[in-house]
């Protein structure tokens, strides 16, 4: 029997219970179970990096005006589908004071969360063009969005974009959208789960392609201005958060509250459209809609579909702390900053405990410290990695499942680790390392 700091048979045991087929396979809501089970049954807290949800309380903005909104009376009454006059304005504001790009509050849609507003995104970008059924996604990336796609039986793509940054990024992308089955190209940035950061030029690159092929760029923004290199707080002052925006109009963007605003559990995001495609016209689209502009098909065909509207209250939570952002008087960057606080000393005792970072550039820069960093161990596979590191009361996910072809990887979140387990990590990860060194 191994001497490892979570008894290994009962470890052992509670992976044969699981029925799982492989650990380092396991979908993020499978190990979250796992790792649940473990704990309750031997009593020792994990340093728990499964699971992206956030670590910090939500702004007494949003909590106070959704009270209000509640004593109201809203909660008896169905909101409009296409959002509170309100949401709508401080969205259109916050999209020209943080990203510098001007849209119409027409185009400002709150959904159930970023999930919903991309599951709506997949129903109508891929039926404006017939011949066009596929999504092309940049990855790594959210395996979930993949899992929708499956779920509503639509085809994907996918690359790594590891080996394809700068100027290698044109012909890579090329080579799928020269197909002509391309419908729409999706990505994070910053990057969920490698954290890194497309360069005004690999956005330009894919802007310029997606007016060239005609194909819609879906810019999930769920960790927006979280690149703790610029300072992205000041409203309508440079930087701004980077966008696909600047160089095509073939685009719409998933903003969410859950990570910026630490509003994850109210379940509110925006889908933002930009002016061009909200009115653009696909004959293609009466195939599934009643109507063939881009903007009326996906509110009233797609996002009625799936739900009669976002949480009442919740809008006005949300409003109210767009509102504060938009006016100065709410630092929403700063109130997240300790996430890339302690991804830098995380890094730093993975590192010292014989772990390699597997995403560590943006190009030629480093990469920053955000909500994920990337991790690998010599002579272990990632799937390996995963199931190793659970006896060490550490856990992570598998960058396989997140179409990342760096195999040896794991995805770490550091939002759920408090800095009071930090001795707690260097302790397991020593342990880890005098184990398992050759």
């Amino acid at each position: 029997m191994k001497n490892t700091p979570i008894p290994f048979e009962v470890v052992k045991q509670k992976i044969q219970e699981s029925k799982l087929p492989s650990v380092g396979k396991a979908s993020i809501r499978e190990l979250v179970k796992l790792v649940n089970e473990i704990e309750k049954e031997t009593g020792i807290k994990y340093v728990r990096m499964e699971m992206g949800v956030p670590g910090l309380e939500p702004s007494q903005i949003g909590i106070d005006a959704e009270i209000e909104a509640l004593k109201r009376g809203v909660a008896s009454k169905y909101p409009m589908i296409d959002g509170v006059p309100e949401l709508k304005k401080e969205i259109a504001r916050f999209v020209k004071n943080f990203i510098n790009i001007d849209v119409d509050e027409q185009g400002c849609i709150p959904t159930v969360g970023s999930m919903q507003g991309a599951m709506a995104a997949f129903l109508v970008v891929n039926r404006c063009n017939a011949t066009k059924d596929t999504i092309l996604f940049i990855d790594p990336g959210f395996p979930v969005q993949k899992q929708q796609l499956r779920v509503l039986g639509m085809n994907y793509e996918t690359f790594d974009v590891y080996n394809f940054r700068g100027d290698k990024l044109r012909d890579k992308l090329e080579s799928y959208l020269k197909k002509g089955n391309i419908s729409a190209i999706l990505y994070s940035n910053p990057n969920n789960p490698s954290w890194i950061c497309f360069t005004e030029k690999e956005l330009q690159t894919i802007g310029e392609l997606a007016t060239t092929y005609d194909t819609i760029v879906i810019e999930d923004l769920a960790y927006f201005a979280m690149d703790f290199r610029k300072d992205l707080s000041k409203p309508g002052q440079s930087p701004f958060q980077p966008t696909v925006a600047n160089y095509t109009q073939n685009w719409l963007m998933l903003i969410s509250s859950s990570k910026a605003f630490s509003y994850a559990g109210q379940r509110i995001g925006t889908m933002v459209i930009s002016n061009g495609l909200y009115k653009r016209r696909y004959p293609d689209l009466k195939r599934y809609f009643t109507s063939d502009e881009f903007g009326y098909a996906m509110l009233y065909g797609a996002v009625y579909s799936l739900s009669s509207g976002v949480c009442h209250s919740t809008q006005y939570g949300f409003a109210a702390m767009l509102k504060a952002a938009n006016d100065g008087t709410f630092n929403f960057v700063e109130s997240v900053r300790e996430y890339g606080e302690k991804a830098r000393i995380m890094k730093k005792i993975f590192t010292e405990n014989g772990f390699t970072i597997v995403y560590d550039m943006d190009e030629d820069k480093p990469l920053a410290d955000g909500f994920y960093f990337t991790i690998s161990y010599p002579g272990l596979t990632g799937e390996q990695l995963i199931e190793e590191l659970l006896y060490y009361g550490v856990s992570a996910i598998s960058l396989a499942i997140t179409g990342s072809e760096r195999t040896e990887g794991l995805r770490a979140c550091v939002s759920q680790v408090q800095r009071n387990q930090f001795s707690d990590l260097e302790v397991r990860l020593k342990r880890f390392n005098q184990d398992h060194r050759n």
